[in-house]
């Protein structure tokens, strides 16, 4: 039997939901999205009369279909060029999901979804689940066929995964703008010691090419070969220009709530670098430059209204 509009209507009032779940699931925004629509292909295709709760339902049959992909992404990565990152999601992003609060904005956060990597896939999705969207164990349990102790166990588990011992430092737009201003400035200063001082001593800095935009493999370690690292990133030069198709403007922003640097050629976002803080100074810093990862980075851009950059590097 075909859906009727109403039924479309539910299906499409769980949407952002469900979007937001398979992205913090994933941590691809191009992976999420095709997710939510084979569920909705399910939906299509199953009796839906006979469906009692319609969200539930449909959450089971998204999260068992990220399931399966991550167990298939896992080994894509084992043969991906350089480090893998997400994809990043710029400030207002209604795929970013509930923000309310300070679980749900670190669940979505770009240090921690490259720190669930480190979980398995029923981890992950315990974790996402009650963490960010708070799922009772006893829903959990139904969705992904275990018992509601075992939920409770994972989720513990997930959650000692995740910790690194850092603690984040949450700030608001505003302070974000400003750490990220005092970033740049120092960066563009000629000198290490300006960045220096705004890294902790454990510093690191990661890059995601893809193999399509040249990216170290191994990160740097330390606040000194951080600072040199991006002492060199912002001097001027024909081949970086060459490589990226022109002179980057530069802009203070935030991505996945966290202080962000936007590097935009002829409207086309060509690096997000997210910084990572805490109480020390910049703990991390990630920088996504794979084409592949930016390309809604790029729609979103051009919707937003980011002002005049703070400069033109290269």
């Amino acid at each position: 039997m075909p859906l009727t509009a109403n039924d479309v209507d539910r299906f499409e009032a769980a949407r952002p939901r469900l979007e937001a779940i398979a992205y913090r699931l994933l941590g691809s925004a191009g992976e999420a999205e095709d997710a939510v629509q084979e569920t909705f292909l399910r939906w299509q295709a199953a009796d839906v009369d006979r469906i009692e709760v319609p969200v539930a339902w449909l959450t089971k049959v998204l999260t068992n279909l990220c399931l399966n992909q991550l167990t298939s992404a896992r080994a894509r990565r084992d043969t991906y060029v350089g480090q893998w990152l997400p994809e990043p999601l710029l400030a207002g992003d209604p795929m970013l999901g509930p923000a309310d609060t300070a679980e749900q904005r670190e669940s979505v956060s770009y240090a921690v979804l490259t720190l669930m990597e480190r979980l398995s896939p029923n981890e992950r999705a315990v974790y996402v689940l009650r963490e960010a969207f708070d799922y009772p164990h006893r829903e959990i349990a139904e969705i992904l066929d275990i018992t509601e102790a075992a939920s409770q166990q994972i989720f513990h588990r997930a959650k000692k995964h995740v910790a690194d011992g850092k603690p984040r430092t949450e700030v608001d737009e505003a302070a974000a703008r400003r750490i990220v201003e005092e970033f740049l400035a120092a960066a563009a200063s000629g000198q290490i010691e300006p960045l220096v001082r705004l890294l902790t001593e454990d510093a690191i800095s990661i890059g995601d090419g893809g193999g399509k935009v040249p990216a170290r493999a191994k990160a740097f370690a330390g606040a000194v070969a951080v600072a040199k690292f991006l002492r060199g990133l912002v001097k001027p030069g024909a081949a970086k220009r060459a490589l990226i198709g022109g002179s980057p403007e530069v802009y203070a922003w935030t991505a996945n709530g966290d202080p962000a640097v936007v590097a935009v050629v002829h409207g086309r976002v060509v690096g997000v670098m997210c910084l990572e803080l805490t109480a020390g100074g910049i703990v991390a810093i990630r920088n996504q430059v794979n084409p592949d990862k930016l390309d809604r980075a790029t729609a979103r851009w051009a919707a937003a209204d980011h002002g005049e950059p703070l400069f033109s590097a290269f």
